[in-house]
């Protein structure tokens, strides 16, 4: 068996291009859809995240605004910023990039966003919204995993999905999702004992945890869905992801590569929080 590759590029490419029309549409009515983006310090990963967010936004038609503060930045100065960015009514959303320097406090940050503006979906009350069943914005990288899967044409209904990680950003949020389209979740994390029995289990297999190589080829259910979250360096620079990919590609059904996978799918999935966070506050019915 060789795995079918879900292709994350292609799926983002589709995304962007409805969410061009979309655009175009809100143009029309009289509505330019802006983002902005705090970029506190230097960080080189960061540097280029946002790079690749400011170039997503032209492509479609979204006005992006790179707010960029020094790494020494107080919280008052920073939280001062949200607050100027929340009054403002040309901005749509808001998204601070993370990670934050240490001395800053990344929990009050991201409370400090507008709900209404909070495109990344990690505020309390957007949070809540996804446990209830009724999201405004559904946090990017979960969203953008849900569209991979929903690419391949496999129905959750019933299946067995076990995620390895609960991180606030990734793990939790799928998990919730994928129990929304009535699928039998497993939460794996550090602690969990036997983890090989339980992926080996799994119709559809999430990961998650920033460990390069953690799931080997003999922990995977031959024809699963595997979805690689992950993104780490080997010791030469190259990228690679939490599965071992020659040997997932030997065993799975369906596989993400990493580059290439979930990450085009969560810069296409902020544009898309982005647009209907512009809908919203326009007051437009969001097909």
């Amino acid at each position: 068996m060789s795995a079918i590759l879900i292709d994350g590029k292609t799926v983002a490419k589709r995304c962007r291009t409805e969410l061009k029309q979309e655009v175009a549409t809100c143009k029309k009515g009289g509505i330019s859809v802006s983002l902005s983006v705090i970029l506190v310090g230097d960080d080189p990963a960061s540097q280029i995240y946002v790079r690749n967010k400011q170039r997503a936004c032209e492509e479609v038609g979204i006005h992006s605004n790179t707010i960029r503060m020094p790494q020494n930045v107080t919280q008052e100065e920073l939280l001062e910023e949200i607050s100027k960015q929340n009054a403002d009514p040309s901005c749509n959303g808001i998204l601070a990039q993370l990670p934050l320097p240490a001395h800053l406090s990344e929990k009050e940050v991201l409370q400090a966003i507008s709900p209404l503006k909070d495109v990344d979906g990690f505020h309390p009350e957007n949070m809540g919204r996804l446990m209830e069943g009724a999201p405004s914005f559904v946090p990017c990288t979960a969203a953008g995993i849900l569209e991979l899967i929903h690419s391949t044409g496999v129905s959750l209904a019933s299946k067995r999905c076990v995620v390895v990680g609960r991180s606030n950003i990734v793990g939790k949020p799928t998990s919730i999702l994928l129990l929304q389209e009535d699928a039998t979740v497993t939460i794996a994390h550090s602690k969990t004992k036997n983890l090989k029995e339980l992926t080996k289990q799994a119709d559809v297999l999430i990961v998650a945890v920033g460990r390069a190589g953690l799931i080997r080829g003999d922990m995977i259910r031959p024809g699963a869905v595997v979805i690689d979250v992950g993104m780490n360096r080997t010791e030469d620079g190259a990228l690679c992801g939490d599965v071992a990919f020659s040997e997932a590609e030997e065993t799975a059904g369906f596989l993400t590569p990493v580059p290439g996978g979930v990450g085009p799918m969560t810069i296409a999935m902020l544009l898309k929080n982005t647009v209907v966070a512009a809908k919203m506050q326009n007051k437009q019915i969001i097909s």
